[in-house]
């Protein structure tokens, strides 16, 4: 993840149209003590949700994702004074937005959050780079796995310990992976009496280092099982499995993929942590924009960076992708459709074509539009395809961009900003 200035500031629209019928209505709320925050469907008409429903649901029930119904929304005052947080910090400020107290106190959010970051091996949690020319590299490669989801995960998991102390209960964890998420949950969560985990991963579709360190935990709760396809493919059997409520009930299952909103939220901290750090001056009476380059696979990192614009945060986001450039081709024509195959790449854990956070991406910007989103994804999972609405995909040219594909390349990761 890189940042450095940016030429225009992004704009970051904050009024939204009301929806109809069985269409949610996203606002953005002034700052305020966190009272209770509910949690809708990406397509609509599921009952909305307190973040533990969230937390351990995953999928919504008609099989949309969830997010925030209202976003609160920050003033410059709130972010000059945040500038001068830790990560730690950060992370447990944003999370007192997203977390009612009634769910979690604070005194307890900060240590399930500063318990959290304990392993992690660098005392800034993620330092900052700075090259030349304005590019800097938010160093997100410190935690046990070095892949970028420890930030998210272990967060994730100690949330997911707390309730299950509080409720006496314990959880079957599924994970599909395409390298960084399995090894990372399995770090979050092994050695816990409360949680069993159940990995598949794609076989010859991960780095060996990855598949590694799956295929060598030694946790009595973690079973690691290797499956024929790609990481798209292993997605739509574990789509179907959470589709069959009663036996996700029976069985207490749940999922620590990116479809679960806890990653999502912790990812926020990224940008804003970016940001704070990037930022030339925050004296001045508007505070400058920044520029932040996402590497791009699942886009959850993507949607987190577009969710804190919309809270006010100014940056410019560009989504770096690989040959699997789906991304990019919504972003630049509209096109979402899934090419003829998934090309595979040095960044194999960027080897997607069904990123399913896009999702929450088309929701944010059409105005919380669920008909129009649920419409959009069916249409999508049936055929393989969609071309998104003018409007919209105006929205989404300008949040995120993408650069024209092939011209970003792991190797170049250093001097891009990758």
């Amino acid at each position: 993840m890189s940042a450095g200035p940016s030429a225009s500031r992004a704009a970051a629209d904050t009024r939204w149209a009301g929806g109809a019928g069985e269409t949610w209505s996203l606002r953005t709320v002034p700052l305020q003590a966190s009272g209770s925050m509910w949690y809708v469907s990406t397509r609509g008409t599921a009952p909305r949700v307190d973040f533990e429903g969230a937390l351990f649901a995953g999928y919504a029930p008609n099989g949309g994702l969830f997010m925030p119904e209202e976003l609160p929304r920050l003033g410059e005052g709130t972010l000059r004074q945040w500038s001068a947080l830790s990560y730690p910090g950060l992370v447990t400020e944003l999370c007192t937005l997203f977390i009612g107290p009634e769910l979690i106190p604070r005194d307890d959010l900060e240590g399930l959050v500063q318990r959290a970051f304990s392993r992690f091996r660098h005392r800034d949690v993620v330092p900052l780079s700075r090259l030349r020319n304005g590019l800097n590299v938010l160093e997100l490669w410190h935690g046990v796995t070095y892949a970028f989801k420890d930030l998210s995960l272990c967060c994730t998991a100690q949330f997911l310990q707390y309730f299950l102390e509080k409720r006496g209960t314990h959880v079957t964890v599924v994970v599909g992976t395409s390298g960084d998420t399995g090894s990372a949950a399995i770090e979050s969560v092994q050695g816990t009496e409360s949680v069993d985990i159940v990995v598949l991963l794609p076989q010859g579709h991960c780095t060996k280092i990855q598949e590694l360190q799956m295929t060598t935990a030694q946790g009595e709760n973690v079973r690691v099982f290797g499956v024929e396809g790609n990481s798209d493919e292993l997605d739509q059997p574990i789509k179907a499995l959470f589709a069959d409520e009663a036996f996700v009930r029976k069985h207490n299952l749940m999922s620590l993929n990116s479809i679960n909103w806890a990653r999502v939220l912790v990812q926020m901290a990224h940008h804003f942590f970016a940001y704070f750090r990037c930022a030339p001056s925050l004296d001045g009476p508007l505070l400058p924009p920044v520029e932040v380059v996402v590497p791009t696979g699942a886009a959850g990192n993507l949607a987190a960076g577009c969710i804190a614009q919309k809270m006010g945060l100014p940056i410019r986001l560009v989504a770096a992708v690989n040959r699997n450039d789906v991304i990019h081709r919504a972003v630049q024509r509209g096109d979402f459709s899934l090419s003829e195959t998934v090309h595979p790449t040095l960044a194999s854990a960027m080897d997607i074509q069904v990123p399913y956070n896009m999702e929450r991406i088309f929701w944010l910007l059409s105005g919380s539009d669920s008909q129009m989103t649920r419409a959009l994804m069916e249409q999508f999972e049936r055929t393989g395809g969609v071309s998104l609405p003018k409007e919209l995909q105006s929205k989404v040219s300008h949040c995120p961009q993408a650069p024209e594909k092939g011209k970003v390349q792991p190797r170049d990761t250093a001097r891009l900003g990758v």
